[in-house]
């Protein structure tokens, strides 16, 4: 019986030790705010409430980097493309006319084939600067960001609820309740359990999109692409094509983060143009990253758990520190500083990961 115990308790111990170091601090310091927040007054269903929410709307866009990751070009920081994509196909969706229902599957429908055709042309990118892909990719999202800044000021729409009061050009936030199409997946069957909020629509779709994920890696076209990433001489040896996978891995990367931007849109309930891509791969980088993935594997698993714990502690740490300090104007740049600073160390495994 001794025996026995001593043998269970060495394997949890080994399978603790497995768990990347990024997964266990980040899970401590989730846990030890999720704490810090009942003790303020918060209660933990809120806290709770308020983690599903995060990760309902941020898990399709964490869910993008596994597709790139996976055929060797490293997480996408490209994210803009998809997301400014996403966004002209929620805006030209608007302007038609559509609401309701209507606007999140015909917007979807234009976010991915506009998300595709980009994806292409940001795959042939990455496979004429191979090997310089983390340094070209963040630039290539900054300046399509800029780009659509300008499409936004000239865009042709005249929609009252879209442009600016004086002066043409859409506005830098557009509410989405003026066109009933706010909380559509968030309100979708919504319920609760012992106070906490289950989104049912959004845990839904994120659930769709990681089984589509994990199935499509278990055919012929997804082994490929894995295999291309694991290994691409080797790949090429076997008769694979190296810079096809590459294309298609980024143009479903690219489609899948245009869609995922329309679940985030929704959940906020506006949708924000100009500067607002910009940054936004980071999180969503950081979420894989923390969940296990290293810069040249990632599962649907890493997405799941990343998000659940960086996206979750994005959304608890800004009500509790506010609290907890009183509203001092400094708990904004601290939460700033624990959420970059995760990030850092996140991207810092990446070489680790490269070598394993």
């Amino acid at each position: 019986m001794t025996e026995v115990t001593t043998k269970e308790r060495f394997n949890l111990l080994t399978a603790f030790r497995k768990i990347p170091f990024s997964t266990r601090a980040v899970g401590a310091l989730y846990f030890l705010v999720l704490i810090l927040g009942v003790m303020s007054g918060f209660t933990f269903s809120r806290l709770l409430s308020d983690s599903l929410h995060f990760f309902g709307v941020w898990a399709i866009l964490t869910l993008a980097n596994v597709p790139s990751i996976q055929s060797g070009t490293g997480p996408n920081f490209a994210l803009p493309i998809g997301i400014v994509n996403g966004l002209l196909a929620m805006v030209l969706v608007l302007a038609m006319g559509f609401t309701g229902i209507g606007f999140i599957i015909v917007a979807g429908i234009f976010a991915i084939v506009f998300g595709s055709l980009s994806g292409y042309l940001y795959g042939r990118l990455m496979n004429a600067v191979k090997g310089s892909e983390m340094a070209i990719a963040p630039y290539t999202g900054f300046a399509i960001t800029a780009a659509f800044s300008l499409v936004w000021l000239a865009i042709p729409i005249r929609h009252p609820n879209m442009i600016f009061f004086l002066g043409d050009g859409l506005r830098h936030q557009i509410p989405l309740d003026y066109f009933r199409a706010n909380f559509i997946l968030s309100e979708f069957l919504r319920f609760q359990i012992l106070g906490v909020e289950i989104r049912t629509g959004e845990l839904l779709v994120v659930g769709a999109a990681c089984v589509l994920m994990y199935l499509f890696f278990r055919t012929k076209t997804g082994i490929a692409i894995s295999a291309v990433g694991r290994n691409p001489m080797f790949a090429k040896a076997t008769g694979i094509s190296v810079d096809r996978s590459r294309i298609i891995a980024n143009m479903m990367s690219t489609a899948i983060a245009a869609f995922g931007v329309i679940v985030y849109a929704q959940g906020f309930g506006f949708i924000q143009l100009y500067d607002f891509p910009m940054f936004m791969a980071f999180p969503a980088v950081a979420s894989v990253m923390v969940g296990g993935a290293t810069g040249q594997r990632a599962k649907v698993a890493n997405v799941i758990l990343g998000t659940l714990l960086f996206q979750g502690l994005m959304a608890i740490a800004l009500p509790v520190f506010s609290r907890l300090l009183d509203g001092a104007g400094f708990v904004n740049p601290l939460r700033m500083v624990v959420q970059n600073g995760i990030i850092l160390y996140a991207l810092s495994r990446m070489s680790k990961g490269a070598t394993q």
